[in-house]
């Protein structure tokens, strides 16, 4: 028999019969069987056995195609599709109801029925001919689809249908589960609910005395106006987000649903004693009561925030915490790189507590929060922001090198001043510390600090440098974006997260830029302790102007006043939270033009909040005269655009914010090996051609350090993350592409 073909292309209209009209009755969608690597010949036939293949149900494909249903994400080139259709009688007009993109071929009973090429944008009714209705029968009847994709996005959907009366297909099903993924690293593999996240979460500000609250939880998912639940779901385990593999639930979260958690709190009200319940992060707007009594509220899924719960306790020190999430992962929600369809660059979203819970109790008259700064004279200012007699008691500062204390003072709680004599430095190659005790009436808090300066220099050709401590230095570093396959945004240890920093050390990165995300606050501890500077991205989200990168005459998004009020809340969260750190070189407000919004305003905000360290407004987006850093990003390898300077970039420090992205499967290794897993700039043949286009990248950046003023280089990246595969080493951390030993060896001419 012939099959029907229609040939459809973006130019050209269906060249097949259409008719009917839509009915307001609904329409069964069963599940599919369905696969994406091909399978055995005689895969279309009624008889074959599929019960191994996957199931979903449709459409398949990516939610993002135009005109498409999609209930079941499908990425790669082909899938195959088997369903059983019960027909009871034979339609009159037998017709397929079909969405395609692109090619695909449909077989009833084993026989093919239909063929398309190209692809459409709304469905279409595809009426059988006389020979194809021949495959028709009373009863069951198997539907079998190949489609095939090779470029943009991708769907198909295919019903079987009388077509005198076309079906109004049902929504398409949501889905509850993120892709689950084998892929787990060695720590992930030894979390347990006594050993999640065990260490002191704030190193900057550290108190003896606090309770880790991580461990198991109660969760329950309820509609959004659903009152507290009186029944829950089961355990989650904090700090790992719903929708990870760590947290034991692996669960999506939608914007019309909240996420609860319950948990005992062992704490009794003492006389001259405040209780302060503490979330390193919590995504996105959250509601936290203690028994009964709401203790407060947070918006903002990044930075972390305390509620004093005292007056909430009982008197027999038996209570119970209760946290509400909501989150929408979309709008003017600043999430970085969640989506809630998670595809090449964009990853699995992050919903609920996302990082360490602990209490501490301290003194009615108590330290809240210090700032350091420093001056390479030896200059320690500190400023403390206290609580209660602050005008009375005095704060006492000790500062100890190695153990041995090189300086003491005493002054007030505003502002104190202290002078180390011979200040060691620090840097990348001199990470040096000093330990810093603070006492304010009964309260006392540990802390550290690094003297270091940061600057800028022209060098003998007129090119602007970046400077630590007054000499010149080149910012080399990888992309970070800091995602995990068991953790996704959590870290499954501090172990490990430790791990990460000390292998770009040793294969001779100075820099990280910590990409679209901020880390729980002991990342930045590790970077201080083992010397590696720090480029700082605040999150994105929101609406984006067009991206024109270096080019004249850049645009700006339009935002609402109380979605920017809320980005700048966010902004000065991160840059209050994260300050102290010595790590810390540079501030990124904006990414390629994300959420790119009043940036002129930004830039003069974030420079003038913090005048130490560098700004640069727009890393590869759209460039405007503020700040310190002129970026740009090319793919696969570093250029600079030297048309668009005309002397505009010539106050700026120039760097190549990103490059390489030089992609290599790690065999075993993928996050999903079905999927379509890309570099940029394709794929390399052999592992050698792999470390040959990672050392043209690096020629090519030297060139442009000497001939074109180039100061810092970012490649892309540290590790693989979900489809992405352009990582040095393997998303589970198992699978090093490159020694880091031959690595540091490679960096060196770079960074003379």
């Amino acid at each position: 028999m012939r099959p029907i073909i229609c040939t459809i292309t973006a130019a050209t209209t269906l060249l097949c019969a259409l008719s009917g009209a839509l009915l307001a009755e609904s329409f069964p969608d069963p599940e599919w069987r369905y696969r994406l690597r091909r399978p055995a010949q005689d895969w279309h036939q009624p008889g074959f056995d599929d019960s191994g293949w996957r199931t979903g149900h449709g459409g398949f494909g990516e939610r993002s195609t135009p005109g498409s249903r999609i209930s079941t994400d499908w990425t790669t080139n082909d899938i195959w599709l088997r369903r059983t259709v019960e027909l009871d009688p034979v339609p009159a007009k037998p017709a397929l109801y079909i969405y395609h993109d692109e090619d695909a071929e449909v077989f009833l009973n084993g026989r093919r029925v239909a063929e398309f090429k190209g692809f459409i944008t709304e469905y279409q009714v595809v009426p059988l001919d006389d020979v194809a209705r021949g495959a028709v029968k009373a009863g069951a009847n198997l539907l079998a689809v190949h489609c095939r994709q090779t470029t943009g996005g991708q769907a198909i959907d295919v019903h079987l249908i009388d077509a005198d009366k076309v079906p109004e297909l049902p929504a398409p099903k949501r889905p509850e589960h993120p892709f689950k993924s084998e892929l787990i690293t060695e720590w992930g593999a030894a979390v347990t609910p006594e050993n999640a996240w065990a260490e002191y979460p704030r190193p900057a500000l550290e108190r003896e005395q606090w309770t880790n609250l991580n461990g198991h939880w109660d969760y329950a998912v309820t509609a959004k106006d659903a009152p507290r639940p009186s029944a829950w779901d089961g355990q989650i385990l904090v700090p790992f987000a719903l929708e990870s593999k760590l947290s034991g639930v692996q669960r999506l979260l939608h914007p019309d649903q909240a996420l609860w958690y319950r948990r005992p709190l062992e704490a009794a009200r003492k006389e001259g004693k405040r209780l302060f319940v503490n979330f390193e992060a919590v995504d996105y707007r959250c509601d936290v009561w203690v028994n009964n009594t709401k203790v407060g509220s947070h918006t903002g899924g990044n930075t972390p925030f305390s509620f004093d719960v005292t007056a909430a306790l009982n008197a027999d020190g038996d209570n119970h915490l209760v946290v509400r999430v909501e989150d929408a992962t979309g709008g003017y929600q600043l999430r970085g790189k969640q989506i809630d369809n998670p595809h090449g660059i964009w990853y699995t979203q992050v919903s609920g507590i996302w990082g360490s819970v602990w209490t501490e109790e301290v003194p009615e008259d108590h330290i809240a929060d210090i700032t350091v700064s420093t001056s390479n004279d030896g200059t320690l200012a500190l400023e403390v922001e206290a609580t209660g007699r602050a005008d009375e008691l005095p704060v006492t500062i000790s500062v100890a090198l190695d153990g041995k204390q090189v300086a003491s003072d005493r002054g007030s709680a505003l502002r104190t001043t202290v002078k180390v004599a011979d200040p060691k430095l620090w840097s990348p190659s001199s990470p040096t510390l000093y330990d810093i005790e603070i006492r304010y009436g009964e309260d006392s808090v540990k802390s550290y600090v690094g003297f270091r300066e940061v600057g800028k220099v022209k060098d003998a050709d007129g090119h602007w440098r970046f400077t630590l401590n007054g000499e010149p230095i080149f910012h080399w570093g990888p992309l970070d974006q800091g995602w995990w396959p068991d953790g996704l945004l959590t870290p499954p240890s501090d172990e490990a997260l430790r791990w990460d920093v000390e292998w770009l050390k040793a294969a001779g990165f100075n820099m990280i830029r910590k990409h679209i995300k901020i880390e729980p606050r002991r990342f930045y501890y590790h970077c201080d302790q083992l010397g590696m500077m720090v480029w700082q991205d605040q999150p994105s989200g929101g609406a984006n102007p067009p991206w024109t990168r270096l080019r004249p005459d850049p645009q700006d998004a339009e935002w609402p006043d109380e979605a920017h009020a809320q980005y700048m809340r966010e902004l000065e969260a991160m840059i209050d939270t994260l300050e102290n750190h010595p790590c810390i070189v540079q501030w990124v407000p904006f990414n390629e033009a994300w959420g790119q919004h009043r940036t002129v305003e930004v830039g003069k905000w974030t420079a003038e909040r913090d005048p130490s360290r560098h700004v640069n407004i727009a890393s590869g987006g759209n460039f405007w005269p503020v700040g310190d850093i002129v970026d740009h990003h090319s793919y696969p390898h570093p250029a600079w655009p030297h048309e668009h300077d005309g002397g505009r970039f010539d106050g700026f420090i120039k760097v190549m914010g990103e490059f390489g992205g030089h992609g290599w499967p790690a065999a075993g290794h993928l996050w999903d090996s079905s999927r379509r897993n890309w570099g940029y700039g394709g794929l390399p043949e052999n592992a050698a051609e792999y470390k040959e286009r990672y050392l043209e990248s690096l020629r090519i950046l030297t060139e442009l350090k000497v001939k074109h003023g180039i100061a810092g280089g970012v490649y892309t990246q540290t590790t693989d993350v979900e489809g992405e595969i352009n990582g040095l080493i393997s998303y589970d951390r198992k699978v090093i592409k490159l020694p880091a030993e031959e690595l540091a060896e490679l960096h060196k001419p770079l960074l003379e």
